[in-house]
């Protein structure tokens, strides 16, 4: 499943999910009452948020016993890389062609 990266987007511009992201990039799996303690968020909140990240496949939760241990899945900013990188070379190719003009212009 690819996401559109407007959905990845939409969802990471939240600071409250960026920061779980990054804490499950670095930190690796961890459980809700782990991400919970250290972000001043309600369990309840961070709940919800997981489960917005999870709707994207930006995480993803493995059940042990009682426990739900969530982890990054840095895979699915692969949209959002494939949408900057198709921009970057966009904007390099017509400052390329800027460049020329503005050479053939001073000569």
């Amino acid at each position: 499943m690819q996401t559109e990266p407007t959905a990845v987007l939409k969802t990471l511009s939240d600071p409250t999910r960026r920061a779980i992201f990054e804490r499950l990039s670095k930190g690796g799996e961890m459980t809700v009452h782990a991400l919970t303690g250290p972000s001043g968020v309600s369990q309840p909140a961070i709940s919800k948020h997981l489960g917005a990240l999870k709707l994207v496949g930006l995480v993803r939760g493995r059940r042990d016993g009682r426990e739900t241990y969530y982890s990054a899945e840095p895979k699915a900013l692969a949209p959002l890389i494939d949408w900057i990188n198709f921009y970057s070379s966009f904007w390099n190719t017509r400052f390329d062609r800027l460049e020329d003009l503005l050479k053939r212009m001073d000569q």
